[in-house]
């Protein structure tokens, strides 16, 4: 379950939406608390919420899905990830991408020019480096402290196309993927590539993950704020708010899921028999009732 981070009501009654939403994944049948990152929005600053979220839960693994790597000093991300890890009792996943958003880039004065999978790759590296122990950047000392996990938290690549994944399979451990129609044949395909590609560079089958934008109602339309779809639809419009309105009003009757909980418990078991290794929910709500729906159904 990902956390409502990129809601416009999230921070009406401060920091207790997030709170709230996290201790009950805690203490719901979920294995992973997910949330993403963006530097040119009102969500909240990834690292510093991965400290609270650190606090809040004692169970679930949590996971940056994903952090932009060329975002950040590499080595203070590093020691940051670090720190989280050690924090969470080592149950930290580093998801990385390269984000889609040159305003992002802009706003913390990182090159455009990074914006490549061969900048995101030599950052894993340094990632990997400093967790290690290395001596990195003319550093005379380790850099700490260690990750809990030994060699460092898991890292999954951020990525919807083939040209990503077969980058990325020197580097990750697997995939943080993204479907936005909700299509396990689509994805599948996806997944076949990333165990060809992770199977030539030599190493085990890959972490295969993917995620989707959902909205439940009860079949009839009726949902908090109206229908499951527009309530989708409404989220794509703040979240993408980068791209043209017709656009995003285009792709919203066929993006992420809208249906009821029996619904969505058959997409999930089809995401299952495609050999899925967990699915990543994307609420388009704040109310962490949605949490407590989601939870019922998988019960």
């Amino acid at each position: 379950m990902t956390l409502p981070v990129m809601e416009p009501d999230l921070w009406d009654d401060g920091a207790r939406t997030l709170e709230a939403w996290a201790r009950a994944v805690d203490e719901g049948p979920f294995s992973t608390l997910c949330f993403g990152e963006r530097m040119a929005f009102d969500n909240p600053e990834t690292l510093t919420l991965l400290g609270a979220v650190a606090a809040w839960t004692s169970r679930v693994r949590i996971a940056t899905t994903v952090v932009v790597p060329q975002l950040h000093d590499p080595v203070l991300l590093a020691k940051s990830l670090a720190t989280g890890d050690q924090l969470c009792g080592g149950r930290l996943s580093v998801g990385l991408g390269v984000g889609g958003r040159e305003e992002d880039y802009r706003v913390v004065g990182a090159d455009l020019g990074t914006q490549t999978m061969r900048e995101m790759a030599e950052r894993a590296e340094v990632l990997k480096a400093v967790w290690r122990g290395e001596l990195v950047a003319g550093a005379t000392r380790r850099i700490g402290p260690p990750p809990l996990q030994e060699g460092g938290p898991e890292l999954l690549v951020g990525s919807m196309g083939p040209r990503t994944i077969r980058h990325a399979a020197r580097w990750a451990d697997g995939l943080a993927g993204v479907t936005l129609d909700v299509d396990p044949a689509g994805v599948r395909r996806l997944f076949d590539l990333a165990e060809k590609a992770w199977a030539e560079a030599g190493k085990e089958r890959p972490r295969l993950t993917t995620s989707f934008w959902f909205a439940l109602d009860d079949g009839g339309g009726s949902a908090v704020d109206g229908g499951a779809r527009d309530q989708v639809h409404r989220h794509l419009r703040h979240y993408m708010s980068w791209l043209p309105a017709d656009l995003v009003d285009a792709m919203a009757p066929t993006t992420g899921f809208a249906g009821t909980a029996a619904q969505l418990r058959e997409t999930l078991q089809r995401f299952e028999d495609i050999g899925c290794d967990e699915i990543h929910l994307i609420p388009t709500g704040s109310d962490v009732a949605q949490v407590e729906a989601v939870a019922e159904l998988l019960r």
